[in-house]
C-alpha cells in the first residue's frame, strides 16, 4: 500500500507514505515509512521516518491531538 499527498504550501512537493515489510533484513518488523520532497520525488525524499506498525495507533492518536 502506498498513498501520495500534495504538500500543502509548494508547488511541487509531496508526502509519500508506504509500509515497508522487513525494512532493516529478514525478520525485522514492517514500518510505515513517511516521506516528505519539496521537489516531488516519491522514491528519494529529503526526509523521512520509520515508524513501527505496532507504534501507529499511538501516533495517529498524538496527531489527531495535534490537529
Amino acid at each position: 500500500m502506498s498513498k501520495t499527498i500534495a504538500l500543502n504550501g509548494t508547488k511541487k512537493g509531496v508526502i509519500s507514505i508506504t509500509k515497508i515489510d522487513e525494512p532493516y533484513g529478514k525478520g525485522s518488523h514492517s514500518v510505515a515509512s513517511i516521506g516528505i520532497s519539496l521537489a516531488g520525488n516519491t522514491d528519494e525524499p529529503e526526509w523521512k521516518v520509520h515508524i513501527p506498525l505496532e507504534n501507529l495507533d499511538e501516533v495517529i492518536e498524538a496527531l489527531t491531538e495535534l490537529k
